[in-house]
């Protein structure tokens, strides 16, 4: 399988990348997905598995262990090749054009045309600057949730005001003993009707910061924090802390393929075509003039893509695919 040739070779196995399979297989293109972690589904599987996503057509509410179940059924739909703990590093121009990809562990893979769809690379999420967290990380000390039930009549704490801070209190107020959320600006990141709805279920310190934490073993007991501006300092009963300070990402090897990059992004145009003939991007990784940091956009990104590595493989492919209301898979 490594030393076939394909036509399409996407790099992350994030939503967008998922939905880039199927459409990939709906132009009728040999498609392959490469991702580097073991599980597909990208930063939601990782860490926002019973995060509630609602800002996609025509779904009302959907979970994200759930949107990314349903997007990999729906990619499998052509019968790609799908390999996981791939994390791809090297690249190499064949002399007939194509490309030659190797993962860490040496494994080529052959293409014609690449789709970059890695998000921020591999995630990492930001670790609590607190002396001594790290005790706690095997214990009650969490970067990401994968079963609400695990909060069930517990004093929770949660320290972050960004929308995934903001969305984890409002899921938890009704399973949680108590919630409360820390963070160190009084303005949240969230959307507003979000945020007001939070200020409703759950304690909000603001501007305040954990500053200590106290406990026995591996478990935490108490939190202390304090006041950004004044250094006042408070004390918190807690059964488990949450922190959500954001994450990072490295796209490792990828850095020194030559792609033009802003604010840490791969430069894209409006056919999603890289400065490197043949190489395409798509999703959280790219950026371009008016972009839609939504996984709707990156849904709409994806096949653009597609199309454009269909063009460049064969100039005179048609534009985009037939509707999937006339595939012959789906009318038979």
């Amino acid at each position: 399988m490594a030393d076939d040739l394909y036509d399409v070779t996407i790099v992350g196995g994030g939503p967008v990348g998922l939905f880039t399979a199927f459409y990939s297989g709906m132009r009728n293109l040999k498609t392959k997905l490469l991702e580097s972690s073991g599980e597909l589904g990208g930063k939601i599987t990782q860490f926002y598995p019973e995060k509630t996503i609602r800002d996609i057509g025509g779904i009302q509410a959907v979970t994200g262990a759930g949107l990314v179940r349903a997007l990999i059924g729906q990619a499998k739909t052509f019968a790609p090749a799908i390999l996981c703990n791939r994390h791809v590093s090297g690249l190499e121009r064949m002399p007939d054009g194509s490309f030659l990809l190797k993962t860490d562990n040496g494994e080529p893979h052959h293409t014609k045309t690449i789709i970059l769809t890695a998000g921020a690379g591999i995630f990492k999420p930001v670790k609590l600057d607190v002396k001594g967290a790290e005790r706690f990380e095997s214990g009650n000390l969490y970067y990401t949730i994968e079963q609400l039930e695990v909060f069930r009549n517990k004093r929770v704490v949660i320290s972050g005001g960004g929308n995934a801070a903001v969305d984890w209190a409002n899921e938890l107020a009704p399973v949680a003993e108590r919630v409360s959320v820390i963070h160190r600006r009084d303005l949240f990141g969230g959307f507003e009707r979000q945020v007001c709805e939070m200020k409703k279920l759950a304690e909000v310190f603001t501007p305040y910061k954990i500053k200590s934490l106290y406990g026995e073993g591996e478990s935490i007991r108490r939190v202390e924090i304090e006041h950004a501006d004044t250094g006042e300092m408070h004390w918190l009963e807690a059964d488990a802390v949450i922190v959500n300070h954001g994450i990072y990402g490295d796209y490792g090897g990828i850095l020194n393929w030559g792609l033009a990059m802003q604010e840490g992004r791969f430069v894209v145009n409006g056919a999603m075509e890289t400065n490197i003939a043949g190489i395409f991007a798509a999703g959280d990784a790219v950026t371009y003039p008016h972009k839609l940091k939504l996984i709707a956009g990156g849904f709409a990104e994806g096949p653009v893509a597609v199309n454009s590595a269909a063009k460049y493989i064969s100039p005179d492919a048609e534009l985009m695919a037939m509707y999937s209301t006339h595939h012959e898979r789906f009318t038979k």
